[in-house]
Formats: C-alpha cells, sequence, structure tokens
C-alpha cells in the first residue's frame, strides 16, 4: 500500500480520508518571534493549546488530514508541528519542503549555486530532496510534498530560481508540488509552463488560490494541462466573496472538472503577518477558520446540484492521487 509521509510518521494514501489541501497550523517569522514575541505577544504554552483546539474543530467536521504548506519564508518550525501532531492523533498533518518568495532566494543562497560567485549545483535541490528523503533537521519528520510561489512581481530571478530548484527536486523523488500563485495577475499560466518545460508531472502541481478566481476560461485552461487547481482560501471574502467561489466550483463541476479540484481555507491557528493580535482580522474576515467549509460550503455547494460524489472526489480522491507517488 502507498505510504504519505507526516507529522507522526508515514501512513496509508487510503487512510487520508478527508483531506484539506492547503491549512497551515501557524505562519510566523521565526525571527519575530525570538526577538520581539516572548514576554510580549508569543506563549509557546497558550499558543500550542490554541492550536490543539482548533485542529480538533477539523477532526470533528470529519477531516482527517491537512497539507500544512508552510516553508522556509513562512516560519516553518517542525519540532512544534510535531508536538502539536502528537496531541491530536487523529489528524494527519502532511509537511512540506521549499521556498515561500515573491521576489529573491535567501541569502543563504546567493552566492551558491550557477551563476553566482561560488558557482557550483544549486544547493536548495539538495536541502530540499533531504527534507524529503531523510527528515527535516534533526526530527525524523519527513515532507511529503514541495511549495513555492510565484505572485503579482511574476517571474523574478529569484522566484524562477526557486521554481526551477523545486522542479528539479520533484524529477529526483517524485513529491508533489503546491504553488502559490495570484489569480489577479494569471500566475498560474507562468507554473505550467515552466514546469512542464522543466519535465514535471503537472498532475502532481496544485495551483495554489486558484480559488481567488471566476475567471472560468483561465481555471479550464489551468486545468486542462492536468494540474490542480487550489480552492483553498474560503473565508477570505475580502478577495473572493464565498458566494462567489462556491458557483465557480459548481459551474467547474458541471464542466466535468471535478477531478481537478481540491478545497482548503489557507486559515491557520496563529499568523502574525497581521500584528500581534489573532482577532485582528475577525471583523473583516470572520469565516477564515478551519470550520467555514464543513459549516457553510459543503451545504451551499450541495444546494447547487454538487453531488456527494463529487465532494468526495474533491475533498478525498484526488488528495489520494495527488500523494500517491511512483
Amino acid at each position: 500500500m502507498p505510504a504519505v509521509e507526516t507529522a507522526r510518521g508515514p501512513v496509508d494514501v487510503d487512510d487520508l480520508g478527508r483531506t484539506y489541501m492547503h491549512e497551515h497550523v501557524f505562519v510566523l517569522s521565526t525571527e519575530h518571534v525570538q526577538n520581539y514575541g516572548a514576554g510580549a505577544w508569543w506563549d509557546e504554552e497558550e499558543r500550542t493549546a490554541d492550536a490543539v483546539v482548533k485542529l480538533r474543530e477539523l477532526v470533528e467536521r470529519g477531516v482527517r488530514t491537512i497539507a500544512d504548506p508552510t516553508v522556509w519564508g513562512l516560519g516553518r518550525y517542525i519540532p512544534r508541528i510535531a508536538r502539536i501532531a502528537g496531541q491530536v492523533p487523529e489528524l494527519n498533518i502532511i509537511v512540506a519542503t521549499g521556498i515561500y518568495s515573491y521576489n529573491d532566494v535567501p541569502f543563504q543562497f546567493h552566492y551558491r549555486g550557477p551563476g553566482t560567485l561560488l558557482g557550483g549545483p544549486d544547493p536548495m535541490v539538495a536541502d530540499f530532496v533531504r527534507d524529503l528523503t531523510e527528515g527535516i533537521g534533526e526530527t525524523g519528520v519527513k515532507a511529503a510534498f514541495l511549495k513555492c510561489a510565484i505572485d503579482a512581481p511574476g517571474l523574478t530571478p529569484g522566484v524562477e530560481r526557486i521554481l526551477r530548484a523545486v522542479a528539479a527536486a520533484h524529477r529526483e523523488t517524485g513529491a508533489p508540488l503546491t504553488v502559490h500563485t495570484d489569480s489577479a495577475a494569471h500566475t498560474g499560466r507562468i507554473v505550467v509552463d515552466l514546469l512542464g518545460k522543466e519535465g514535471v508531472d503537472l498532475s502532481k502541481v496544485v495551483i495554489g488560490h486558484a480559488g481567488d478566481s471566476n475567471d472560468l476560461d483561465y481555471l479550464m485552461e489551468l486545468a486542462d494541462t492536468g494540474a490542480i487547481l487550489g480552492m483553498d482560501r474560503f473565508g477570505l471574502d475580502l478577495l473572493n466573496p464565498t458566494a462567489s467561489r462556491i458557483a465557480t466550483i459548481a459551474a467547474l463541476c458541471e464542466r466535468g472538472y471535478t477531478d481537478r479540484m481540491v478545497l482548503s481555507h489557507d486559515a491557520s491557528c496563529y499568523m502574525d503577518w497581521f500584528g500581534p493580535d489573532p482577532e485582528m482580522l475577525r471583523a473583516m474576515a470572520p469565516n477564515w477558520n478551519y470550520r467555514h467549509i464543513g459549516d457553510d460550503v459543503l451545504p451551499a455547494l450541495r444546494e447547487l446540484g454538487v453531488s456527494d460524489a463529487q465532494l468526495d472526489q474533491m475533498l478525498v480522491d484526488n488528495p489520494r492521487r495527488y500523494f500517491t507517488t511512483g
């Protein structure tokens, strides 16, 4: 039976069950926490306990697995995730490797790799492959997918280098990819073009945040390459209202694209991007939480004629196929 790595070790892909394909546990700057958090707004025990409570809300709604694409640039810290996973054994947390940047590579890679001062092979590739095959740091936890980003600035030299490094790690390991995209700028087109030319199996690529768009022609163009549409920001009505997201998914299901969509919120238990108060965005995005899909979105999709079989395809079958390698 094929298996996928999680924060608690390998799990049979058939046991993943209902899966949300883009949820963070924490989005933090580790330097921010270390230098300005302690004694001010960050309490490790409090935040860990709060995360356990929030993740159990997923379990209560029948979710068995989340894919957490928190990588370098978003504050990945696996010891904390492994500790939390141990306290919510009913939920699988699949972790990622990669780099999240809209512009440049981290300084640690500026002077190493092709075309740099020191030259040589790109060290990012070796780092990603190690995370996938040996484990992350000294944790023993292996990543099971790759993550990178291309936003409104487009294919900057740094973003292109990261994309190509992720593609190389995919070719070496077979690990699937998730790419943050900017739907308004249609950067998903750049992703499928570049990754396709790099020899990536596009059926193993999730176009993250495709659900921010209601442009059916753009979405079908991406899906026709074999790529999977990440309809993954439910609750962020500032970017695209829930009703519009639901109508778009229903329309794509009617057109035969159920097998190329996955659902999620892109939510987190705690995110420091908007300041130390975790409730700062509550008034502007009251539904941006792990409960929204189960409580509100699935019933609304059913009302628009999306069948339970189609929901299972997006929530169970497509994630299982994505994480089945070999």
